[in-house]
C-alpha cells in the first residue's frame, strides 16, 4: 500500500496533503537525492544518506566531519559511516576506487574533478545530474548541479 492510499482521499483529491500528514499515517515521503529505505541497503546509498544529513555543514579545509567538512572529508566520512573505508584525498580516493562511464554511474558513486590529469574535488552522486559536495571555503555541504563535463566516476569497492 502506497503512502498516498493511506491519507484520506479528501486531501489527496484537493492536493493538501502535507509531508507531515503523510508521515503521521505511516506513508513515506520522497527526498530529493536521498535514497529510499529500499535502496538504502548499499554501502553506496547509506554513504549518499549520511552526506545529505550533513546539509548546511560549513565548509573547512581539511576537515573530515562530524561538523564541519572538506570535500574528501565530507565522502570519507559518509563512507565510514556506512562501513567503507576511504584514504583522505579526492586523488587518493579516485585512485581506490572501480572506474566506471558517466552512462553506468548510480546514486552513491563518487564524482572527481579533474584538470587533466589532476583530480581536485569530489562529491557523491546523488542522481538527477546533482551530487553532494563541500564546495570551498565559505560554502556549506549542498546538493548542486553538475556544472561541468570534466568530471569522472568512480564506484567504492
Amino acid at each position: 500500500m502506497t503512502a498516498l492510499n493511506r491519507v484520506p482521499s479528501l486531501m489527496v483529491r484537493a492536493g493538501t496533503a502535507s509531508a507531515l500528514t503523510i508521515a503521521a499515517m505511516g506513508g513515506s515521503v520522497v527526498v530529493p537525492g536521498v535514497a529510499s529505505d529500499a535502496a538504502a541497503a548499499t554501502p553506496a546509498t547509506k554513504a549518499l544518506q549520511i552526506a545529505a544529513s550533513k546539509k548546511g555543514s560549513p565548509y573547512k579545509y581539511g576537515a573530515t566531519g562530524p561538523r564541519r567538512f572538506d570535500c574528501s572529508g565530507l565522502t570519507l566520512y559518509s563512507f565510514k559511516k556506512a562501513g567503507k573505508k576511504l584514504p583522505r584525498t579526492a586523488a587518493q580516493q579516485y585512485n581506490k576506487t572501480r572506474h566506471i562511464s558517466s552512462g553506468s554511474r548510480k546514486a552513491g558513486d563518487l564524482v572527481f574533478f579533474h584538470s587533466g590529469s589532476n583530480v581536485y574535488h569530489v562529491g557523491i552522486y546523488a542522481g538527477k545530474g546533482k551530487i553532494w559536495h563541500a564546495p570551498k571555503t565559505g560554502d556549506v555541504v549542498r546538493l548542486q548541479k553538475l556544472w561541468t563535463k570534466s568530471v569522472w566516476y568512480g564506484r567504492v569497492k
